[in-house]
């Protein structure tokens, strides 16, 4: 059983209230940037949305849902997929949406690419940081459904432990009564960065914009051209990634922490984990999340 299906359990996981109300967005917002992969400019607006309607993607009267189930494996990003449209590198945006408390949004992208059906949201320098301080710009509301009513705000409780892996591979929950993640990477390949690992105090706002949110996404020097040839990487650059040579070490810096890549792991994770969210409900389990060289197929399938 995958992580996703089996955190929707109603074995393994109870909705209980969180005793706040589904927020969303105070006002409208807007980014422009490159996509890492496609290396195409695209603008990105938040919206607020009603309670109970989630997030979702909206372009060109095409809907996507911030959900599992749309989710595509798809190679160094997270995808999602419907009615053959797609939207690359959702992760990171997801990934603040979720630990602002942003509920409810209505994500619309510009310069969508018709003939390809793709777009991909834009890297930045390869952190949350631009989606922490975009929400952060307009701040957030209580949301109110069609009848201008408020929702409480339910959020999955893990209830035994669960776990998907493959080899040394795996993603775990344990029962916990805060949110916790630890992350543990590995690469040899590498000795500067070697084995790490890094475990979250209990998760809010607070310690993911200044542990978490700020940490780049990062590339082995020696696979760029490997990358690139199978075209993908074509908006990378030394400015939305940290590059690291076997031989050299890191090529472009000083880290934002020394433990940049591991945490940077988290970042996507959570991301990926938010896709469980339904109807403006939270996404992340309460659980004690652990997780070793875990990549997207273990939590969506």
């Amino acid at each position: 059983m995958s992580a996703s299906n089996a955190l929707r359990s109603s074995k393994v996981v109870s909705w209980k209230p969180t005793g706040t109300l589904q927020k969303t967005l105070a006002g409208c917002v807007e980014r422009q940037g490159k996509g890492l992969h496609s290396g195409k400019v695209s603008t990105v607006r938040l919206c607020p949305e009603r309670a109970s309607r989630g997030r979702y993607f909206d372009f060109r009267s095409n809907s996507i849902p911030a959900s599992v189930e749309f989710a595509q494996v798809s190679h160094l990003c997270t995808t999602l997929s419907k009615d053959a449209f797609r939207i690359r590198t959702v992760e990171h945006l997801l990934s603040a949406l979720e630990a602002a408390g942003v509920d409810n949004c209505r994500i619309e992208i510009e310069d969508f690419d018709a003939q390809e059906h793709d777009a991909e949201i834009p890297i930045f320098d390869g952190s949350a940081r631009e989606w922490v301080a975009a929400v952060e710009e307009v701040g957030l509301k209580v949301a109110i459904d069609p009848d201008g009513k408020n929702v409480e705000k339910m959020a999955p409780h893990v209830n035994e432990p669960v776990y998907a892996c493959r080899n040394d591979s795996f993603v775990a929950a344990f029962p916990s009564p805060v949110v916790r993640i630890t992350y543990g990477i590995n690469f040899p390949q590498a000795p500067v960065i070697g084995c790490q690992w890094f475990s979250t105090p209990p998760l809010d706002n607070l310690v993911y914009s200044t542990q978490i949110a700020l940490s780049r996404t990062f590339c082995i020097y020696e696979q760029i051209e490997q990358m690139c040839n199978s075209g993908l990487i074509k908006g990378g650059s030394l400015e939305n990634a940290i590059v690291c040579s076997a031989s050299n070490g890191w090529l472009n810096p000083p880290l934002h922490f020394s433990d940049e890549p591991c945490r940077h792991k988290i970042l996507d994770l959570i991301g990926d984990l938010s896709l469980i969210a339904q109807f403006g409900n939270q996404g992340l389990p309460v659980a004690h999340i652990v997780a070793y060289k875990a990549w997207w197929p273990y939590i969506a399938y």
